[in-house]
């Protein structure tokens, strides 16, 4: 493949894709960003706005992949058709709003000998890379994660997140969870689930996990979106040997028996997109459904509770 940048389309022009991706195309260099896709008719320099992402397929042949930073629920159908159209894809998290859809976007992708990357953007900090070398050498005896932020915050005004199919607090839970199995030397299985409704909302404002892995005492999860001031994103483990280890920041902290070990600035989405062009290059795709299977069980096997309504 030549050193020419590869022509990018980005389908969905909302907070994450104007904080993150935008930044991340233009600094890691390695795409051309030529076409975006936004129902509302924003615009961004040096590319064309489209209404739909098939009106973008359409009129723009010369692309080689497209990024969806669309809601869960609608990215089945999209990535289908971008895959199809001949397309590689790179969607957000979570990548899809059910397990079945995953599973079929990675057989299309398997048939159409595109790349299909599903991205975990927690996955890809330093500190989450040696946590995970650590955790095989010196295994964990119990793991706690507290994952605390303010929906206000993070989501204003989003009603999408509040509708069936748009995870609630899992939405960022589920990065949590995508640490966690990364770390974990063995598989994560759901035990319990206690999630908590707004009597006005299809999905939970907050859930409390109990998780079982081979050889681990115990692992607790807390998530809850209703944290004001100070936001929380840590897991922290006790060491079997006494020792511990202590991800924050959201993972792009690490302390191991108390004592700093790496620190990292917000890189993750110039990782992505880094990888994204190796796996172009590479004719190989990169999909992790872990995260969305574990979210997908404790939905299953949880209780639910009602709480206050939830009003912007």
């Amino acid at each position: 493949m030549s050193d020419a940048k590869l022509k990018l389309g980005l389908v969905g022009l909302g907070k994450i894709a104007v904080d993150q991706h935008l930044p991340s195309i233009s600094e890691t260099g390695l795409f051309d960003l030529v076409g975006i896709v936004s129902q509302r008719g924003l615009t961004v320099p040096g590319a064309r706005t489209f209404a739909t992402q098939a009106e973008m397929l359409a009129a723009m042949p010369e692309l080689t992949a497209v990024a969806s930073c669309t809601p869960p629920s609608v990215r089945h159908d999209a990535t289908i058709e971008a895959l199809q159209a001949g397309k590689h894809v790179l969607i957000e998290k979570p990548p899809t709003a059910s397990v079945a859809e995953l599973a079929d976007m990675i057989s299309v992708a398997a048939s159409t000998g595109r790349t299909l990357f599903a991205t975990w953007h927690s996955q890809f900090n330093g500190a989450v890379d040696q946590a995970a070398s650590i955790l095989q050498a010196r295994p964990p005896a119990q793991v706690n994660i507290i994952w605390k932020e303010d929906v206000r915050r993070w989501h204003p005004g989003q009603e999408w997140i509040w509708q069936a199919g748009g995870f609630g607090v899992f939405d960022p839970g589920i990065n949590a969870l995508s640490i966690l199995v990364k770390i974990m030397p063995n598989p994560v299985f759901v035990a319990t689930s206690d999630m908590v409704f707004p009597s006005n909302r299809d999905t939970p404002i907050a859930a409390s996990l109990k998780l079982r892995s081979h050889g681990v005492d115990a692992v607790h999860a807390e998530f809850d979106w209703r944290q004001e001031g100070e936001q929380t994103w840590t897991i922290s483990v006790t060491l079997r040997d006494g020792g511990t280890l202590v991800l924050t920041n959201g993972g792009t902290r690490l302390f191991v028996d108390g004592q700093p070990v790496l620190a990292e600035a917000d890189q993750e989405y110039r990782h992505i997109y880094r990888r994204f062009h190796e796996l172009i290059t590479q004719a190989k795709s990169d999909v992790d459904a872990r995260p969305l299977n574990i979210v997908a069980d404790a939905m299953l096997l949880g209780v639910r509770r009602e709480t206050d309504a939830f009003n912007w």
